[in-house]
């Protein structure tokens, strides 16, 4: 017969159902720490904790990697630690399906990641913590934009408010200063001078305003020096003789006017507008000069700062190509999260003043409009309360820590679950080891029966092959005749064995089943039992609520 082991087997000997072989040796060991090193740099700072699984922390590293990336995975919502083997493999499943989608470079499968083969992990690890450092930085700024935006909707810095209050006062000063400063039209026409009476002479002053004036005086001098040309003769013949002369007139006396104007009006005056206009022009000229100084003593700088940061890069290049590529990403990813705290750390101390400016101003305007003397009560009264506060967060604490373990204790009702269940279980365990076993019992028995048959066709063939050779002669024949009466006598030895065997199996069995009869009796004295002591438990409880209401009333 042949030896198998059969399911019932296994189980005796301690193997646990659904357990999978791990790779414990130190190259599996050395990728686990790598793995948790990558998720600890990118921020994922639950790898730390010591309770956990190796698969519930590279499992939770990878699903945060994901959702970093800005990809959804149809996990639940609520991480539970600790899974049963079929919850890890939809887990894995849906890990798995996510990672085409992000166009990963390397395969993996969901029995690597449920049997903890970390060799194969580690390089889709290190991508996703590469990719999501990668997708932090690209979103940083739009979300820091979006979070201000969204504090600017609701919220406002004292200094905006007070810009606010003063903007209004501002505009209404510069509206002001516009009105009182606005642009006014001035005449060439002296103001002492007398009214124009008739249109003619209001049409030629308004005409003189518009730039007739130029080519008039321009007449006026070359007939003072009797320089007149030929179109000038015919021009001022062409006026008429009236309108001559009161041009003639009003030209003399604005001649005699700025005669005796000129040397106090433009003397001093014009001397100092030229000596303006040097200075200006020296001002702009040194202006000009110092503007190409500076942009050529920036234009040095810029070279000299090029030329150092040129070396240094080629001397931070030569460094890094003789440094290790997987400890040089390693060092790149922590000098960024290094300078993301220390953005961070900035960001909240300054957030941290502004709070406490605005407090404290808050506290100077309630002390003002409130008084001290009057909130010396309210403010004990407020103390007292937060020194309450510790004591009843501590009896809250211990509340709940009494309220989970109550909840620990399980009741009757589950106890009585859990005792249905576990039956239904043995049931069902029962039944698939028998019919396990019948199989086991059937194939052996068949085999048996083969092996037998197998030997009683061997056994004929070769009588049938020697039998007209050992019918040949005398000699042979008895020869024949005594190999075959050995077979016939072991033959019936094996019979007498499996005889033997058969009366041992049925006298065991017969133990076995006035044990399982024994056994029967004892359920049933203990069903019987239980059902009497239930019955006196209701009994005892109705007594000790009668008992209760007699001493109520």
């Amino acid at each position: 017969m042949h030896n198998y082991k059969s399911p019932t087997t296994l189980l005796s000997q301690g193997v646990p159902q659904g357990s999978v072989e791990t790779r414990e040796d130190e190259e599996q060991s050395v990728k686990l720490a790598e793995i948790l090193e990558l998720l600890l740099a990118a921020g994922y700072f639950r790898a730390r904790i010591k309770g956990l699984s190796p698969f519930d922390k590279v499992v939770g590293g990878m699903t945060w990697c994901i959702t970093t990336c800005n990809f959804d995975i149809d996990v639940d919502l609520l991480f539970q630690e600790n899974s049963t083997i079929g919850q890890k493999i939809a887990l894995t499943e849906k890990i798995v399906s996510v990672l085409p989608r992000m166009k990963c470079p390397h395969r993996l499968e969901p029995h690597q990641i449920q049997g903890l083969d970390f060799i194969h992990i580690f390089p889709v690890v290190q991508w996703l913590v590469k990719k999501a450092i990668e997708t932090r930085e690209e979103m940083g700024d739009y979300v820091r934009s979006y979070s201000i935006s969204q504090f600017q909707k609701t919220h406002a810095f004292p200094e905006d408010e007070e810009f606010e209050l003063r903007k209004e006062r501002a505009i209404s000063t510069v509206v002001n200063v516009c009105e009182v400063y606005a642009p006014q039209r001035r005449y060439k026409r002296q103001v002492d001078a007398g009214e124009l009476l008739d249109e003619e002479s209001r049409v030629h002053s308004t005409l003189l305003e518009f730039g007739r004036i130029k080519a008039l005086m321009t007449g006026m001098a070359a007939m003072a020096t009797e320089e007149l040309s030929a179109s000038t003769v015919g021009q001022i013949v062409g006026l008429q003789s009236e309108e001559i002369k009161q041009i003639a007139t009003e030209y003399a006396e604005k001649a005699e006017r700025s005669v005796e104007d000129r040397p106090e009006r433009f003397g001093p005056a014009q001397q100092h507008r030229r000596q303006l206009t040097s200075l200006n022009k020296q001002i702009t000229q040194k202006t000009k000069e110092l503007e190409d100084v500076k942009h050529s003593h920036t234009h040095t700088t810029y070279c000299t700062q090029t030329e150092k940061l040129e070396r240094e890069l080629s001397s931070l290049e030569d460094m890094e190509s003789q440094t290790d590529s997987g400890l040089l990403e390693k060092l790149r990813a922590l000098v960024a999260m290094n300078e993301n705290l220390k953005h961070q750390e900035q960001t909240f101390r300054s957030h941290c003043r502004e709070e406490m400016t605005r407090l404290q101003q808050n506290i100077e305007e309630l002390k003002l409009e409130y008084g001290e003397e009057g909130d010396e009560k309210k403010v004990d009264s407020l103390y007292s309360v937060l020194l309450c506060c510790p004591l009843q967060a501590r009896r809250n604490r211990e509340i709940a820590i009494l309220q989970r373990k109550i909840d620990e204790v399980p009741s009757r009702a589950e106890l009585t679950q859990y005792q249905k269940r576990f039956i239904e279980l043995y049931s069902q365990v029962s039944a698939t080891h028998k019919e396990t076993k019948q199989f086991f019992t059937l194939y052996n028995t068949l085999d048996d029966k083969k092996v037998y048959l197998e030997k009683e066709v061997n056994l004929l063939n070769s009588i049938h092959d020697h039998f007209q050779q050992a019918m040949a002669s005398s000699g042979s024949k008895e020869q024949f005749l005594r190999q075959m009466e050995q077979i016939v006598e072991g033959i019936k030895q094996s019979r007498m064995k499996m005889e033997k065997k058969r009366q041992e199996n049925k006298m065991r069995r017969d133990q076995l089943n006035d044990e399982y009869l024994e056994l029967l009796d004892k359920q049933r004295l203990y069903f019987k039992t239980v059902k009497d002591f239930k019955e006196e438990c209701r009994k005892n409880e109705m007594l000790l609520s009668k008992l209760r209401a007699k001493g109520a009333s």
